[in-house]
């Protein structure tokens, strides 16, 4: 009993606990320090047993990737005083299979099993992750789709966050791991830290204000690429409250390696094209659309990339259809991928180029064409849609139940305000606005991104023109730079009618798009945005800058991506596409939008979902925007 109450005690020199001096021991005494003198190696002896690997690492290290095993007791053979025990545990749909004279050794024989099924191990250190059985191509993206994606779905099928921090994590799984800061951009007050972590000669990148933050980034991206550990938002962390989304939660991320190769491959872009155009490089927003084939991103295209955060003054609204009206970086990268789509159509004019086109005949619907199977469609935001996905505190919790359940602002439809930032929500009117109220000094509102990308959920990102000869296009998903909190982000994008939603003509239905962060994250720009932005379109030989308040390039000219061009294109289609019934427009702009009577069904019921969610009601530009023809 002395000898564990003596090598449980402080070192020298810190002064005996009281209760040892009440059972009589001399603090001078030579007795105590002979007792005190094992107390110096002990700590060392410590200290060395924690650098040995031990073999209970391997339970702990399997707990963390995997959470809620239960390992079970298969088999006890051999005599009383040497049984053997066999333990196995369920990983992955997997059984594994450990041995032991004592069932703790077992545990850790079967823990050990399991990771050896998809951590490799050679040379001390740790390789590509393995399937349980046969061989698998890591380079195949089919297999992150479809397997990877399911090796992080635990207990309920709720993904988890991993209890270490992504730094300390990688030097636990691998041993040759080199982190080099190689870059610094920016100012002062604003730098750019760009940080390169090697493991066995593979390299992942990744950027942040502070090294730190950059070296976390860099760490993300290495355990999202070898091991498909995600430290997204849209993994439920262990100590929180689910996310209030449907039982198709695991679903709704985009797995973390794909997310961050659209984020990549949008802003190299937006680098290359603005080469001898720096004056316009400044920005806040950040958008671009990428597109993918069989989600193939080895092969990812980028077909459009745009700047902006300002509206049209109402002083400069066209009735010819020749201005843009919202500059929103979102929006023109939508707008773009409507002249790409009107691109893709064109080659179907030609029986020449047809084979060329992203669309094929459809010989058994309504629609004449149709999207190619496996043709995808990838948003990419540098931050939060404005409108409902950024009405929220991104340092406070509000996860769980709200505990203001009359709460209106949550929801809510919002517009954006005229030559300004930042939304406002819609009032309760019947939501029109006048073309000379707002001449005569009315402000002329937009709604918010996040209700526009709402509605494209519903209507798809086509637009009503090309409604009358393609069947809708979804957007497959939505990656966010900076500021994604789950559960505002799927409400805002299409949560808040899920449940109101009725009456959709086939094949018009509530499009749910996955949702992911990239690991290098945008810091906040508190720099004044600029009223101007740029756009590009796959097959542009130059960027288009647009003066955001006149809604026209900044020589005054007529963007290639407004109403009046579109309208052009349309007329075209109409005339020579093959398997198009009429081949004349006759009618006004907003007549021929009118016509397409599926189209209008599914936004009005939109609409109608709205109003019953009592979220206020669109709000509509003047119609007389509207009432322009094509030149004869």
């Amino acid at each position: 009993m002395l000898n564990s109450a003596n090598n449980n005690s402080p070192q020298h020199p810190v002064s005996v606990p009281s209760d040892i001096n009440m059972n009589g021991y001399n603090r001078k005494s030579p007795q105590k320090r002979r007792y005190e003198m094992p107390k110096y190696a002990a700590p060392k002896k410590k200290i060395c047993k924690e650098r040995i690997p031990q073999p209970k690492n391997t339970v702990a290290m399997l707990n963390e990737l995997r959470h809620g095993l239960i390992y079970k007791l298969e088999s006890q053979t051999g005599p009383v005083h040497a049984p053997l025990f066999t333990i196995s545990v369920e990983v992955d749909g997997q059984k594994y299979l450990g041995q032991g004279r004592s069932k703790k050794v077992a545990r850790i024989e079967a823990a050990a099993t399991a990771l050896r099924s998809f951590i490799q191990f050679k040379d001390g250190a740790v390789l590509s992750p393995l399937k349980p059985s046969g061989n698998l191509d890591f380079t195949s993206d089919e297999h992150l789709e479809n397997d990877v994606s399911k090796s992080a779905i635990t207990v309920d099928g709720q993904k988890k966050v991993p209890d270490k921090g992504p730094v300390m994590l990688l030097y636990e799984l691998f041993n040759d791991v080199n982190f080099e800061c190689i870059n610094i951009d920016g100012a002062q007050n604003n730098c750019r830290f760009k940080m390169t972590v090697t493991i066995n000669e593979k390299k992942f990148d990744g950027t942040g204000p502070s090294k730190k933050l950059a070296k976390n980034a860099a760490a993300k991206a290495a355990l999202a690429s070898l091991c498909n550990i995600s430290y997204s938002p849209m993994v439920v962390p262990q100590k929180n409250v689910p996310l209030p989304i449907d039982d198709k939660s695991s679903s709704m991320e985009l797995p973390q390696i794909h997310a961050d190769t659209i984020g990549r491959l949008v802003l190299e872009k937006f680098m290359e094209v603005i080469k001898g155009q720096e004056a316009y490089s400044r920005r806040k927003v950040l958008a671009g659309i990428v597109m993918t084939e069989n989600m193939n991103f080895c092969e990812a295209q980028v077909i459009s990339v745009s700047t902006g955060t300002k509206c049209v003054s109402g002083e400069h609204m066209s009735v010819n259809g020749a201005v843009l009206n919202d500059s929103h970086a979102e929006i023109v990268s939508r707008r773009c991928l409507l002249k790409y789509l009107y691109a893709q159509l064109d080659l179907q004019c030609n029986q020449a180029t047809a084979y060329q086109s992203i669309f094929v005949r459809n010989t058994d619907g309504q629609y004449p064409y149709k999207l190619k199977s496996g043709v995808h469609f990838h948003l990419y935001i540098n931050t939060a849609p404005c409108g409902d996905a950024r009405i929220f505190s991104p340092h406070e919790n509000d996860t769980g139940v709200d505990k203001h359940p009359n709460r209106k602002a949550r929801g809510q439809l919002r517009t954006k305000i005229e030559s300004g930032e930042g939304t406002i929500p819609v009032k309760s009117s019947d939501g029109i606005q006048t073309w000379d109220g707002v001449l005569q000094g009315q402000r002329l509102l937009t709604m918010s991104c996040s209700d526009k990308i709402a509605r494209w959920n519903i209507v798809g990102i086509q637009g009503s023109l090309l409604s009358s000869i393609i069947e809708p296009v979804y957007l497959h998903s939505i990656v966010l730079g900076s500021l994604l909190h789950p559960e505002h982000m799927y409400r805002a994008v299409c949560g808040r009618i899920e449940k109101s939603i009725q009456g959709l003509p086939p094949p018009y239905h509530l499009n749910k798009p996955r949702l992911a962060l990239v690991t290098s994250a945008e810091p906040r720009n508190q720099a004044k945005a600029p009223n101007f932005g740029i756009n590009w379109t796959i097959g542009d030989t130059e960027l288009e800058v647009v003066n955001s308040l006149t809604g026209r390039t900044i020589g005054g000219q007529v963007s290639r991506i407004t109403k009046q061009a579109f309208f052009v294109k349309y007329g075209f289609l109409m005339a020579n596409l093959p398997g198009i019934l009429v081949r004349k427009v006759t009618t006004d702009y907003g007549q021929t939008k009118a016509n397409v009577k599926d189209y209008q069904i599914a936004k009005l019921e939109l609409f109608s979902a709205f109003k019953r969610e009592d979220l206020g009601s669109w709000l509509k530009k003047p119609i007389e925007q509207d009432e322009f023809g094509l030149a004869e």
